[in-house]
């Protein structure tokens, strides 16, 4: 990690003490890491006495800052103060003036030539093998669903097959039904419009379903089923022989439709689903865990409820497991266009080539117009939660989110809604919001997701394992049964950055064997999915 996302653990005081902590040497501000933060005339350790009640994850001056003075953090400037500040005054959001955000001309394109990253190897979990040469972490039917008309009926016959067949199938971990929003009422050949029709395709073949693909249509929808999965959709990619790939290979599409003549009533139409769904849940069941490379990890990375320690503690310990995933060989994607906007020259600079930093500006171009098309820019991103969280801007926010992405080269992009091809690093652009991020993580492939959260959330997802990462130690000891990882442990100083990240990327192979089931598994935590749709509805 660089100099720029360490903190300073030198300025953090005995327990008990005022704690706080400097991110960069340059910085004139630091945040309090004391629970229930500092009171009027607490003694920082520089000896600084704080002129006003500073909350926890907020920002004291550590100089008098002049008006229009830059308020330096991450070494960088995340505003400009709009009056006197004097030192040990509350900096928030009211006292700021956020910068401009960077154009994305004149950046630095694939500048830094670090040296490689020394191969890790000999780690392995237990996953299943897919025909297309992909690996599961686990062994999941899903049911597809062309549009939303049919979600109550598909919902219906997930809870009976549940209770009625699963249990026949013990190599069998569940059962989904692939609901969302979309599929009629659209304009459905508008620009923007392949976005979610190819995101709910590729969610379809994620690794954890096994190339088994179900469809429910009712019959009079716009996303007809041959739209959304058009001949070819199971062509095996590996060099394998067809003999050996299974049920999938040249498979014609398996769709029970709804307004079909042949169902006569509610419980007919249950009813096929079922037996259709019997005959995917047998092929599911043939398969079995075998050891695999930590290689076949593709693990999506994300943050949400972020704070400002999420760029202390949680997101740069997930930014050294992601350069251990990617030494490892694995597939790593980071996202969430708005909260690494302001750090493209970080990003372009670290492209693998000058292609791949072309490909993250014309998407960060692509999605400043969609902004612009209604009428806001970037700073719509922070949240109430994440001011009171002491983020005050999207400018602060996105030096801590862009550390997720660790050191490593970014070999690879991808628009939303596509299937990921490649190994290593890749910006996959999305929008921030924590559930479309994750439904266009899903539909790149990721079989393992890791969700970095200082606020809090309960969020999850029912297709892969969600790992919860706490950036507080006391939302970790509040919410101990949801959050998987402290990482808190690293601002109080009884962990390092390096610490926590080797125990995400252990409890990542655990997790991925189906050795260990996440907080969010245990109590069957799952968000919705929600397809991007910038294209009109009608």
């Amino acid at each position: 990690m660089s100099d720029a996302v360490m903190p300073d653990l030198a300025a953090v005081a005995p327990a008990r003490a005022a704690l706080t902590i400097r991110m960069h040497e340059r910085d004139n501000v630091a945040i309090v890491a004391n629970d229930g933060g500092l009171p009027p005339g607490a003694v920082l350790p520089n000896g600084l006495v704080l002129r006003d009640r500073v909350p926890q994850g907020h920002k004291v001056a550590l100089v008098d800052l002049a008006a229009h003075a830059p308020v330096l953090r991450y070494g960088i400037p995340i505003g400009y103060a709009l009056k006197d500040i004097p030192a040990g005054s509350w900096v928030h959001e009211r006292l700021l003036k956020m910068p401009d955000a960077r154009g994305l001309d004149n950046l630095p394109i694939a500048t830094v030539k670090p040296e490689p990253l020394p191969a890790l190897e000999g780690y392995t979990f237990e996953g299943f093998r897919n025909a297309d040469g992909s690996v599961g972490t686990r062994n999941i039917l899903a049911i597809t669903t062309t549009v939303q008309c049919v979600a109550g009926v598909v919902e219906f016959a997930v809870q009976r097959i549940k209770a009625e067949l699963l249990a026949r199938y013990p190599n069998v971990d569940d059962v989904v039904g692939l609901e969302h929003t979309y599929g009629c009422g659209v304009a459905i050949d508008a620009p923007g419009a392949e976005i979610p029709i190819r995101t709910l395709r590729n969610i379809s073949l994620n690794p954890n379903f096994g190339g088994e693909v179900m469809v429910v249509s009712l019959g009079c929808e716009k996303l007809q089923p041959e739209r959304l999965m058009p001949p070819g959709t199971f062509a095996i990619v590996d060099e394998r022989s067809v003999a050996d790939v299974g049920a999938t290979a040249d498979q014609a599409l398996d769709v029970v439709c709804l307004q079909d003549d042949a169902h006569i009533g509610f419980m007919s139409m249950v009813d096929s689903i079922m037996a259709t769904a019997q005959l995917h849940l047998e092929r599911l069941n043939a398969r079995v865990r075998e050891t695999v490379p930590a290689s076949e990890l593709v693990v999506g990375v994300q943050c949400g409820g972020s704070d400002a320690f999420s760029g202390v503690t949680a997101n740069p310990a997930v930014g050294f497991c992601t350069d251990l995933l990617v030494r490892a060989g694995a597939s790593v994607m980071f996202s969430e266009t708005t909260e690494v906007r302001d750090g493209i020259d970080q990003l372009t600079s670290r492209a693998t080539t000058p292609a791949v930093a072309e490909a993250m500006i014309r998407e960060m171009a692509w999605y400043d117009a969609y902004l612009q098309r209604g009428k806001v820019d970037r700073s719509a991103n922070t949240t109430p939660g994440n001011k009171k969280g002491g983020l005050s801007n999207i400018v602060e926010k996105a030096m801590g989110s862009i550390v997720k992405s660790g050191s490593a080269p970014i070999s690879n992009v991808l628009a939303p809604g596509e299937k990921l091809k490649a190994k290593g690093l890749t910006y996959a652009a999305t929008p921030a919001s924590d559930f479309i991020c994750g439904t266009l993580q899903l539909a790149a492939g990721m079989n393992l997701h890791v969700f970095t959260t200082g606020r809090g959330t309960p969020y999850g997802l029912a297709a892969v394992p969600v790992i919860k990462v706490a950036t507080r130690s006391d939302l970790a000891r509040r919410w101990h049964d949801l959050m998987d990882v402290n990482a808190g442990s690293i601002a109080d100083g009884s962990a390092s950055i390096e610490e926590v990240g080797w125990e995400m990327f252990r409890l990542m192979l655990e997790v991925a064997s189906g050795r260990k089931k996440t907080w969010a598994e245990h109590w069957k935590l799952h968000n919705a999915l929600v397809l991007f749709n910038p294209a009109p509805v009608t």
